[in-house]
């Protein structure tokens, strides 16, 4: 074997690259967008105004459908209030009529007639606004401060506490107190044994007798 050979089989096989072509995501030193991404170069100016006015006409819209929906609605609770209104009207007009009657009674001096009428009004008025969900507030038994409003409170023989006098009614509709009951409470009453010691513990004594 000559010395040629030999340096060829003791040299090592240098490895062949195969040209695969360019690597994805890098181009020389400068890393390449993924595919189906748009870099800041390739962003069209046209498109984004374009877009930009796209949404601007639904913020648009989006308000204009809500300015109206706040004006139907405004609408629709004004019509029911008017409503509501004119049927409660409608339903007093017969217990006008029933004043008038009185007060014509009235003009002429018929007193027994005056007072029919004024009691026909008062009860035509009180079921309609019990229809309507009006309620008295009872005033039997303890005073409570939710529907009870205490004016003073006097000595009584009732249990402390209890309502001995109505000065006004008091109304509800439905679980709303409208009005407080104004009333007059008890408080315990004071003996007469106690008002003896009292008014002799605040009675003169009378000085003592000189013996001479």
């Amino acid at each position: 074997m000559t010395d040629a050979q030999k340096k060829h089989i003791d040299s090592p096989a240098e490895p062949s690259v195969r040209d695969s072509g360019p690597v994805e995501g890098v181009r020389g030193n400068r890393e390449v967008p993924p595919s189906g991404t748009r870099s800041q170069e390739s962003l069209d100016p046209e498109a984004l105004r374009a877009e930009r006015d796209q949404l601007f006409d639904r913020l648009q819209r989006l308000a204009a459908e809500f300015d109206n929906f706040r004006k139907r609605n405004a609408r629709e609770q004004a019509a029911f209030a008017e409503r509501a209104n004119e049927r409660l009207v409608k339903e007093l007009i017969p217990i006008l009529d029933d004043l008038g009657r009185a007060l014509e009674a009235a003009a002429e001096h018929e007193e027994a007639k005056l007072e029919d009428g004024v009691r026909l009004v008062h009860r035509s008025l009180s079921e309609l606004l019990t229809k309507q969900g009006l309620a008295e507030i009872e005033t039997d038994g303890k005073f409570d401060p939710h529907v009870h409003e205490a004016l003073l409170s006097q000595p009584s023989d009732e249990e402390e506490g209890s309502v001995i006098e109505v000065v006004q009614k008091g109304y509800k509709l439905g679980d709303r107190v409208l009005r407080p009951a104004r009333v007059v409470v008890a408080e315990p009453a004071v003996r007469e044994a106690d008002q003896g010691r009292g008014s002799r513990g605040n009675r003169e004594v009378p000085p003592a007798e000189d013996d001479h």
